[in-house]
């Protein structure tokens, strides 16, 4: 059996296979599926100073190779989550990840400082994908400065590993991710979803509440090995991958184009095991080929 611990900042993880936001509830959904402690990292739901109902229904629909959603990062906030939550989730055998997501640096920086004082929880991932309401809504992470002033205010506040994760909705991701380098980001994920939607045809009206919606699932995989890819060139900080990651050869593509880690969102909806056989399917992967360690196909890629 190969070694499959990877490193990011100061954590190693057991494997490098992680879940995604919102795709795996708080982790004790999925417990009845899986052995938690199995996999390398849970990301668990968005997390924002104050609570959110998150948008009207409807909120999800298919879509070819994948799913459209605009659920609005539905929470109970994060004085919830520290009371409620976190005493349900701190002793599982794995790494716990909080996504936080905020309407301005400072609601960031708040949101964050809150987590920073629970032990159990090494790392926060920073969703940049949210609208800046003081600046039109147009979101954080499409612009290099609207980025780097989310991560420069956490950073003041927040002392341990500082993930963040990057919108494909932009015109070149590397400057986003070297935004968030030089603020101090310890690593970035990769990618959040794309911007969709669909259409009723009959009632002349979208499929979702708020007419369009993030695009994720294999559809989106090609896109994301590109600028996983892309961005793994550009930075010196380790690059989580994920988008339409359903299988163990999926997730090599991944760490060959320089992802250090990835995670698995809606496959996860197909098949609650999908983690684990991904883990195992890395494993014999290595095994075949005579790999010793999974850090030995990291980056690899000669293109």
């Amino acid at each position: 059996m190969a070694a499959l611990n990877v490193k990011i900042n100061d954590i190693i993880f057991k494997n490098p296979v992680m879940t995604a936001l919102g795709t795996f509830g708080y982790g004790t959904e999925y417990a009845d599926f899986i052995p938690l402690g199995g996999i390398g990292g849970i990301v668990v739901k968005g997390t924002t100073l104050h609570a959110r109902q998150g948008n009207d229904y409807p909120r999800m629909t298919e879509a070819d190779g994948g799913m459209l959603n605009c659920v609005g990062l539905q929470n109970k906030g994060v004085d919830y989550f520290c009371k409620q939550i976190y005493p349900q989730i701190k002793d599982i055998d794995t790494h716990i990840i909080v996504n936080v997501s905020g309407n301005s640096p400072d609601d960031y920086a708040e949101c964050a400082a809150r987590i920073d004082a629970l032990p159990n929880i090494p790392a926060i991932e920073l969703n940049i994908s949210c609208p800046n309401v003081k600046d039109g809504g147009m979101a954080f992470g499409v612009t290099c400065s609207g980025a780097a002033s989310v991560v420069k205010a956490v950073r003041q506040r927040y002392h341990k590993t500082l993930i963040v994760k990057l919108s494909p909705n932009v015109t070149d991701i590397t400057e986003i991710a070297r935004a968030c380098e030089a603020e101090g980001a310890d690593s970035v994920s990769l990618i959040n979803t794309l911007m969709g939607m669909a259409i009723d045809i009959e009632k002349r009206r979208s499929l979702l509440s708020i007419g369009t919606g993030g695009l994720s699932g294999p559809a989106i995989k090609p896109v994301a090995l590109r600028m996983v890819w892309q961005v793994a060139k550009a930075v010196k900080i380790p690059v989580i991958g994920l988008g339409g990651i359903c299988t163990a050869q999926d997730a090599i593509e991944f760490l060959m184009a320089g992802a250090t880690a990835i995670q698995i969102g809606t496959a996860n909806f197909i098949d609650p095991t999908t983690t684990i056989k991904v883990r195992d399917g890395i494993n014999e992967w290595l095994d075949k080929h005579g790999c010793s360690s999974v850090n030995e196909i990291i980056g690899v890629l000669e293109a």
